[in-house]
């Protein structure tokens, strides 16, 4: 074929993917002057890669097959845009050999390897043989064509028990099966067979040892259309749960130099085995002592930063360059390391519960500074919804530092400044796993997060003074930033007070019978919180980051919290803590919910008004503020609305159960 047609220079590229590496692709395209185009479904209209891109093209529905996997929707997408070229990231049709061959049919660039490169080595099966011919390292196993069930048996007998029973096609532990003795082996193949003919459409079976307590090691290659083939060091992906990789770290921590130069020139001959042209991965599983290849992936990786990070290369600038025609910028001699580098990915779903996917708007997004060492890939904002349709990763994390360990805390530093509200992630859960004494010794194997799972999913400790604390004064700075101005606001709470000393109770839930109270006191002389029988003067200022420093009894920390309705999550030098406030007059109560009166509670002096007549209302908006038995308490919006009528004003004294306003509930 005429290479003219495969790598070319252009300038408008597609990319036809979505989320995170959809941004980090026209990150590096735009930086190298090109012109960039995004496709999108109808649930990623309003998301951050079709904001960042120059120009964006609507696929279709939400669906993936309906839009990011539908072939023809995405050549046309190319063709009306007046893209020369497609950039598939990863994930959807970066490993889809007709994809790749309907590029090139429609006269576009493809950005990776050929559809002959992709079917040579996408078969697990297929990729073995070749693997075996070239010289490289193999599992034991059986990798044949033929599958019935007498076969396989005798195959496994031959391998030894344990075995691992593994789709040829496909991936992501998907259609594997490990089997420890011959009574489970039937079984398990047809369990196998059946996922795998779900998943990918393929049942085939391949055969070959279980390596106990293995490790993972993988190697990024890189090759041009003149020859040239590079192996760019490698990477360590042990710790994985269900076969999905959680944290990734370049350099390897488990080999030498002689065994890191062993294993690459492994990768190399794999790759040239087939001639390949663009980015690529090898991946072995080690024992400890010996690797194997298990497969390539004929794509950019997820955890393509950290080879980035310890080398100074872009690979996603080096896969349009590829793509260009040019050669390979460096050689083999040119290519050196430097450092270490660990990535955690940063997902919507909950530890606390099987890892279930979280949905939802996303209220707050905090990430850390890009600086230092610490790098963020992201592919989303505040504002932005988490649909159930795709992958839940929101982020990766990704730290660089001299030194494995300075690495570790970098990237733990960059975790513990990571909030994200509105969904569930996994932060909490990653930030225990790289700080286990196992991980940071390099103790682990690819079974290790099963086994330590509920040691690294365990809740918070229970809040202390300064937990408690701040969560008052978070409640007071919102309500301050609620009332507009601080003229405005009922808890201004320093300075002196004509009326006297004042009290207001908080009340904080962690769980089931765990209730805990404050009482901030007020008015003449310094605002105090009392916590049984220990009492702390306070202050608080708002910190550019959103955050704020509390002070108490003269010492000074920086705070940070983020409130959504009742549910408070703060971060403090003692960890991560969410709170539940238990508001009785913030429409919690049985006898407020779906009603549309607002009542007196108790005997009490209305204090403040908080909203004004015709005003929207979120759910356990602020309204306003009675003052009970000295005591001041905030009524609250039981349920979305409008605000129809306010019955009273500031300085009326009200009897229980009079009715004080009342809330329209929201259309639909």
């Amino acid at each position: 074929m005429d290479r003219s047609r495969l790598y070319r220079r252009f300038r408008t590229l597609l990319i036809a993917n979505r989320g995170e590496i959809a941004c980090r692709v026209i990150r590096t395209a735009k930086a190298m002057g090109l012109r960039t185009v995004a496709v999108y479904s109808e649930a990623d209209r309003d998301a951050l890669h079709v904001a960042e891109a120059d120009e964006a093209v609507l696929l279709g529905p939400a669906r993936a097959r309906d839009s990011y996997l539908n072939i023809e929707r995405v050549i046309a997408a190319a063709r009306q845009s007046g893209a020369e070229a497609v950039h598939p990231g990863y994930g959807f049709l970066s490993e889809n050999a007709e994809f790749a061959q309907a590029c090139v049919d429609a006269g576009l660039v493809f950005v990776g390897p050929t559809a002959d490169m992709m079917i040579a080595m996408g078969s697990k099966s297929g990729s073995k043989a070749l693997m075996e011919k070239a010289g490289v390292p193999l599992v034991p196993g059986y990798h044949g064509e033929a599958q019935d069930e007498a076969i396989l048996a005798k195959a496994a007998d031959q391998i030894g028990f344990p075995v691992l029973v593994k789709a040829s096609a496909g991936g992501g532990g998907r259609g594997m099966r490990i089997v420890r003795s011959a009574a489970e082996l039937a079984p398990a193949i047809v369990s196998a067979k059946r996922e795998a003919k779900a998943a990918f459409g393929d049942d085939r079976m391949l055969i070959e040892r279980f390596v106990e307590n293995p490790r993972h090691i993988e190697v990024q290659v890189i090759g041009d259309s003149h020859g040239n083939l590079l192996s760019l060091f490698e990477r360590e992906c042990t710790l994985q749960r269900r076969h999905q990789k959680v944290v990734e770290e370049a350099p390897s921590p488990t080999l030498n130099p002689a065994h890191r130069e062993a294993v690459c020139a492994a990768a190399r001959k794999a790759a040239a085995a087939v001639n390949y042209v663009g980015a690529g991965t090898i991946e072995f599983v080690s024992n400890g002592k010996d690797v194997f290849f298990i497969e390539m992936n004929t794509r950019l990786q997820v955890e393509h930063p950290v080879t980035e990070l310890i080398t100074g290369i872009d690979l996603v600038e080096w896969q349009l360059r590829v793509a260009f025609g040019e050669k390979l910028p460096l050689t083999q001699d040119e290519v050196t390391l430097n450092g270490h580098a660990i990535e955690a990915r940063v997902y919507a779903e909950n530890p606390q519960k099987n890892f279930m996917p979280s949905v939802g708007r996303i209220k707050t997004w905090r990430m850390p500074e890009q600086s230092n060492g610490l790098r963020i890939d992201a592919g989303y904002r505040a504002g932005d919804a988490v649909s159930p349709y795709y992958d839940a990763m929101l982020a990766k994390v990704i730290a660089w530092a001299p030194t494995r360990d300075a690495a570790i805390e970098r990237l733990n530093r960059g975790l513990e400044d990571s909030d994200v509200r509105g969904v569930v992630t996994n932060i909490p859960f990653l930030s225990a796993l790289v700080t286990h004494p196992d991980v940071r010794a390099n103790a682990i194997d690819t079974g290790f997060i099963e086994r330590e799972l509920k040691n690294l999913t365990v809740t918070s400790e229970a809040p202390g003074d300064l937990e408690l604390c701040a969560a008052v004064a978070a409640i007071l700075g919102q309500e301050q930033k609620d009332s507009q101005t601080e003229a405005q606001s009922p808890w201004r709470t320093f300075g002196w007070m004509p009326v006297g000393r004042r009290q207001r109770v908080f009340s904080f839930r962690r769980g089931p019978g765990s209730e805990q109270q404050v009482i901030l006191h007020y008015g003449n002389g310094p605002s105090k919180l009392s916590i049984g029988d220990r009492e702390f003067v306070f202050a608080c200022s708002r910190a550019d980051d959103d955050g704020f420093d509390l002070t108490l009894d003269g010492t000074r920390s920086r705070i940070v919290a983020v409130i959504e309705g009742h549910e408070l999550y703060l971060r403090t030098r003692n960890g991560r803590f969410d709170l539940h406030w238990v508001d009785p007059f913030g429409g919690e109560t049985e006898e407020q919910v779906g009603e549309d009166r607002i009542v007196a509670p108790l005997p009490g002096t209305v204090v403040a008004l908080l909203a004004e007549e015709g005003a929207m209302l979120e759910k356990g908006a602020p309204i306003l503020t009675l003052e009970v038995m000295k005591m001041e308490q905030t009524l609250r919006a039981p349920f979305a609305g409008v605000l129809k009528k306010i019955k009273c004003k500031v300085g009326d004294i009200v009897q229980e159960g009079v009715e004080l306003a009342e809330v329209e509930p929201a259309a639909g």
